[in-house]
């Protein structure tokens, strides 16, 4: 009897067992994607849902207010609508930018409350719990109101469905708080059931006011409302006028009125009595160029569709997106991060163009049209040393429509971007990041843009000497060779001009105009100047060549103002010469001094793995014959450290999937070295198989594979393509897209 029972109990252990696998095994990439990661240690992440490369996106907002110190949008520098550690919710904004370093959008705010309608969201706010963050899906029970939210999102719409207690309930969209402190609205109640605006935004860091521009909306209910109204807070004033003014500093409220209203605190409530639980849905299109457009967009976009129906078109888009790579092996929590990670890639840069093909020129001086996708928010500073490259190889459509995006600010603004966002310029950060990223894009076989006008329009960036915004200083940089400290962060900006250059003289080499290629190539190499022999540094010189004094190479970690670098330290742009890793070897006396200067880097804790410039240092030790493990264990290192399945899994600002981007590489097994050059290094692959889904229209293979085979989990003992063993921790592009598989084996 005993052995029955045991035999009993290992059968419904077997099963028990076996149930699980399959349905983890039935587990797609999509629900593996947790957006709480990055909403938190300055991610500036949000959780809420957006289609890829979505123009629309909701978020929960829950950084305005007392409540919400010291995290809150204007008691600090804060990026992001939402912050995880955060309590206090005032709404759930509309349009929103993930893991920027400075704040614009995070607008048109839409709030489910019950009881009489309060205006003031410092009064309507309310804690929150039971949230639920998923591709496609985010959902959050409103204490106070004893309310649930749930939201999703298609291209251009996002889609709120409230839940209501019996009773009154009421949805407010509140025009007057947003991310950042611009101003200027307008609304209008077009019936019981659709309301039309449009809110003003543009103050990208702040730095160009005079730019600010409309986004507009079209919101319509699924239930008539009972109620409805305007309201409009006035300012303060003071004289003789004022004293007839009986709403002075006060809210107006219009009651059932379809007149516009103008200004910069206003908003619509639409109240329903309820004598049951009821659920409302709210379909809110946007777009950058007209109401009208915005209303196409809801309509063609989500008509007449359900809110399941619209979450499963997004989730399966998702999905599909996703599975471009498949991976197997790993943990549930290495699944999560890298799917996380790739999410975090496919958000920005986003899609700009309506429904129609319609979008704002830069400078918005007319409206242009597009056959293929307008791209938008290019944080180049960033974005080019990794994440277009990902592009590039995973998803090659979407990378050479970002390239056209680029051509085409080239037309109607004469330069190309450098941090664009919704058609206006910002020329955020330092450097000439567009013409890597093109060089690049070109190298790497997807050719089908004018790659003549972009070499012009690379040309223009690189060879004129006045009113070039885009490299201040060029006159100092040709003549000397670098930038003096008369210019901000001249040795940052050195060493990225010499980026650029070098990725120029690359197109130029394989358009044939060697002349070219032979000035930019040694162009790139002028950083070489500022290298200090004694420091093994790179060092500001004075206008009169000097060096600059004093100097301490530490000074400039953790946004330290300094001189000599942006965002950094010299030890931190001590290697950012990616293209010359050979010749700064020789500079610095040969592979084992080389070696020795980067590990201190590591070991006097000046890495930082949360800014762009030594992003690529853990990968430079395969440089050096014998080094080779260092890399493959700071990256492994780093991975785990890092990069977690939590709020804060981010090393800080995502960085518009730049730091995500970092992820998926890492875990993959190798990485673009170099930018400009089509090349990757190779390290160890976190996972036991990883298959990239190849894109037939730039690709020759369906697939690509990177297998690991682990034998005592140590070095790495070959790296066999194809089942011929690489002498080298290098592989270019066109060999390993046109191989079949990369297994990298372990002693």
């Amino acid at each position: 009897m005993f052995l029955g029972r045991k035999r009993t109990i290992q059968t419904v252990c077997f099963l028990y067992m076996l149930f699980f696998s399959i349905i983890i095994s039935a587990q797609k990439p999509a629900d593996f994607v947790n957006p709480f990661i990055g909403t938190s240690n300055y991610g500036a992440d949000f959780p809420g849902p957006i289609a890829p490369r979505g123009m629309a996106s909701i978020s929960p907002f829950n950084v305005a207010g007392p409540k919400n110190l010291p995290l809150e949008k204007d008691s600090q520098w804060l990026s992001n609508p939402y912050v995880n550690e955060n309590t206090f919710l005032t709404g759930f904004s509309q349009v929103n930018l993930s893991g920027v370093g400075c704040p614009d959008l995070g607008v048109i705010l839409l709030m489910p409350t019950t009881g009489t309608v309060e205006t003031n969201h410092l009064k309507y706010g309310s804690t929150y719990s039971n949230e639920v963050a998923k591709t496609a899906y985010y959902s959050v029970d409103i204490d106070k109101y004893k309310v649930k939210g749930e939201f999703t999102a298609s291209k251009r719409v996002g889609v709120s469905k409230f839940t209501f207690p019996k009773g009154q309930a009421n949805i407010l969209l509140n025009l007057g708080l947003g991310l950042t402190n611009e101003e200027g609205a307008m609304v209008k109640v077009v019936s019981s059931t659709e309301i039309e605006g449009m809110r003003t935004v543009g103050s990208f860091c702040y730095n160009s006011p005079e730019q600010a521009y409309p986004v507009y909306f079209v919101a319509k209910f699924s239930k008539p409302a009972d109620q409805f109204g305007v309201w409009k807070k006035t300012a303060k004033y003071q004289g003789e006028e004022a004293k007839w003014m009986g709403y002075n500093g006060k809210t107006r409220m219009m009651e059932n009125t379809i007149k516009t209203v103008v200004g910069d605190s206003i908003g619509t409530y639409f109240s329903y009595q309820f004598d049951k639980e009821e659920t409302v849905e709210v379909k809110i299109g946007v777009s950058y160029v007209s109401i009208q457009n915005a209303r196409e967009n809801l309509e063609k976009e989500t008509g007449n569709k359900s809110f399941e129906a619209i979450y499963k078109d997004t989730y399966n888009e998702w999905n599909e997106e996703l599975s471009k790579i498949l991976v197997e092996g790993g943990s549930n929590d290495d699944k999560t991060i890298f799917y996380t990670a790739l999410y975090h890639t496919l958000i920005h840069p986003n899609t700009l163009n309506d429904f129609n093909g319609e979008y704002p020129e830069i400078r918005r001086s007319k409206i242009g049209k597009t056959e293929g996708t307008r791209y938008t928010v290019f944080s180049l500073w960033d974005t080019y040393r990794n994440m277009h490259q990902l592009m590039s190889l995973v998803y090659p459509q979407q990378q050479s429509n970002m390239v056209k995006s680029m051509l085409q600010m080239y037309d109607e603004n004469g330069w190309l971007p450098k941090w664009e966002l919704n058609s206006t310029e910002t020329f955020t950060m330092v450097g000439d990041p567009a013409s890597i990223v093109i060089a690049d894009t070109y190298l790497k076989g997807i050719q089908d843009f004018d790659v003549q006008k972009a070499y012009k329009a690379m040309l223009k960036g690189a060879d004129q000497i006045e009113n070039n915004p885009l490299r201040p200083g060029l006159k100092e940089y040709i003549e000397k060779g670098f930038l003096t400290t008369n210019h901000h962060g001249p040795v940052s900006t050195t060493e990225e001009y010499n980026t650029a250059d070098y990725s120029i003289s690359l197109l130029a080499k394989a358009l044939g105009k060697k002349q070219d290629y032979e000035r930019f190539k040694n162009r790139s190499l002028s950083y070489r100047k500022l290298y200090d022999k004694n420091l093994k540094l790179l060092r500001p010189r004075t206008v009169d060549g000097k060096w600059y004094e004093p100097f301490n190479p530490d000074t400039g970690a953790n946004f330290q103002a300094n001189v000599g670098f942006v965002e950094g330290n010299a030890w931190q742009y001590a290697f950012m010469v990616p293209h010359d890793i050979k010749g700064l070897m020789n500079l610095m006396g040969g592979d084992k001094s080389f070696s020795n200067q980067l590990q201190k880097v590591f070991d006097n804790k000046q890495f930082d793995m949360a800014n762009e410039p030594d992003i690529a240092y853990p990968y430079l030790f395969n440089y050096v014959q014998g080094k080779e493990w260092r890399s493959q264990e700071l990256v492994k290192k780093l991975v785990k450290e890092y990069f977690q399945n939590k709020p804060k899994g981010l090393p800080g600002n995502d960085d518009t999937g730049t730091m995500s981007a970092w992820l998926v590489y890492s875990m993959m097994g190798i990485y673009p070295i170099s930018p400009g050059d089509p090349i990757y290094t190779i390290t160890t692959p976190m996972f036991d198989k990883i298959t990239i889904q190849l894109d037939p229209k730039y690709y020759k293979k369906k697939t690509i594979v990177i297998e690991r085979e682990i034998n005592n989990n140590g070095k790495i003992k070959a790296i066999q393509l194809n089942g011929k063993t690489l002498n080298s921790y290098f592989i270019s592009h066109d060999d390993f897209v046109n191989g079949t598989t990369l297994k990298v084996i372990q002693n």
